[in-house]
């Protein structure tokens, strides 16, 4: 028995698995992502020769794979919303990105700062890359496929996949700043940095992100939809993996331009749908990139469960630990719960909309990129059981209550009209 022929075999057990517990675990109280994650830590433990990723040595295909699963759920993301872009539809989502994301960076970097006695720059690529949401780790959060109708989505389901479609591009800018805050400390401190990082980092790539993926997903919309020539017009072939070119096109001449490709994908994909926002392709492009997406997902947690029972988690210590639990428990509940005072969702709504903030693959992609521009004072080790234990307490907390508090909250809607009493 050789390694190849190993890989091969979990390849295929994997693929299948992919493919089948998503139906067994409908609507059960454990996830997925905990499933690929369990059974990545028992092969390990197993006498198999299975080799053990190190994330610190292997950093850049580890960034490149994580980017690339990333890219794939931001397209399937902007695909499946079938609300249209707008000031007062989306308030919420703008809620959750201009309250509560800088909060949680800002309370985490502090948290880490004071409790681990990292340096300030550390301290905040930890609550940078902490940042993000990935509602991709519990299905029940997260809005279903394309539909005709335009208001039809649930409200809590609408926020969290919107906040996470956007908030994995809008960490950049807490990235930079990181690593600017690293440079600057390593050459002596200063505060010039910030101006040049507010105007590039901040201002312009957003800038690009944003148009860019306006006019790819206009470009994209007309061709599938409207060009003269029937071999253009993609929609009545209906072929899914044409999903994968849009999304490639889009992060590549974005990442070229300067900007944010992460957040140009996502613009792309509701660009792209608001084209036709009714017609039955977006469902097909939809369909193909879930499945990419939940592939991709599933390696990345199996390999991620072989980290952490290979001795991932060796340089974790208990107040890394702590920040991870106050993260999860304490700062994205409060700091969601702010954000939302004073919007139209009920008490139950804002609530769930709060607590089910995920970390899951975006904050692996980031540390894995940061630690490809700055060493961050040798610490590469214990910031990659820091987030790899974060990752793995959200996957197994939001993975046993989600289905629950969804299905309770689902219930309740049906009975009692929002902004009612909590039960």
């Amino acid at each position: 028995m050789t390694l190849s022929d190993l890989v091969y075999a979990g390849l295929g057990v994997g693929a299948l698995a992919a493919a089948v517990l998503p139906r067994v675990v409908f609507s059960r109280p454990f996830s997925m992502p905990m499933v690929f994650l369990a059974v990545g830590a028992a092969v390990q433990l197993l006498p198999l020769p299975v080799p053990v990723v190190d994330p610190v040595a292997d950093r850049a295909w580890v960034e490149h794979l994580t980017e690339l699963c990333v890219i794939v759920s931001l397209m399937g993301a902007g695909l499946a919303i079938n609300r249209p872009v707008g000031l007062r539809a989306w308030a919420g989502t703008w809620r959750l990105l201009g309250i509560t994301m800088p909060l949680t960076v800002a309370v985490t970097a502090l948290c880490a700062w004071a409790l681990l006695d990292w340096p300030p720059a550390v301290a905040l690529l930890l609550g940078a890359v902490l940042a993000p949401t990935d509602p991709v780790l519990a299905a029940e959060v997260r809005v279903g496929e394309p539909t005709d109708a335009e208001q039809d989505e649930d409200e809590v389901r609408f926020i969290l996949t919107s906040e996470a479609g956007l908030n994995d591009g809008l960490a950049f800018p807490f990235v930079y700043a990181a690593v600017a805050l690293a440079v600057a400390a390593g050459t002596g401190w200063s505060a010039g940095w910030i101006g040049g990082w507010a105007l590039t980092d901040v201002l312009g790539k957003i800038a690009i992100g944003v148009a860019a993926g306006v006019v790819v997903g206009r470009v994209l919309g007309w061709m599938f939809f409207r060009a003269r020539a029937s071999a253009l017009r993609l929609s009545e072939h209906m072929e899914g993996f044409v999903a994968l070119g849009a999304t490639f096109l889009t992060y590549g001449l974005t990442e070229l331009a300067q900007g944010y490709g992460f957040l140009a994908v996502f613009v792309a994909a509701c660009t792209l749908r608001a084209a036709e926002r009714s017609h039955g392709y977006h469902k097909v492009l939809h369909e193909f990139t879930e499945q990419i997406e939940r592939l991709l997902t599933a390696v990345l947690l199996f390999l991620l469960g072989g980290y952490v029972a290979g001795g991932g988690l060796a340089a974790l210590t208990w107040q890394a630990a702590l920040v991870a639990g106050l993260l999860v428990l304490v700062v994205r509940p409060v700091t969601g719960w702010v954000a939302q005072l004073g919007s139209d969702a009920g008490p139950r709504e804002r609530i769930v909309a709060a607590v089910f903030g995920l970390r899951g693959i975006g904050s692996l992609y980031y540390l894995a990129y940061a630690l490809g521009q700055n060493d961050f004072g040798g610490l590469a080790q214990q910031l990659w059981a820091a987030v790899a234990f974060t990752v793995l307490a959200s996957v197994v907390l939001h993975g046993v209550t989600a289905t629950p508090a969804i299905s309770r909250l689902d219930r309740l809607r049906g009975t009692t009209a929002p902004g009612g009493p909590l039960p």
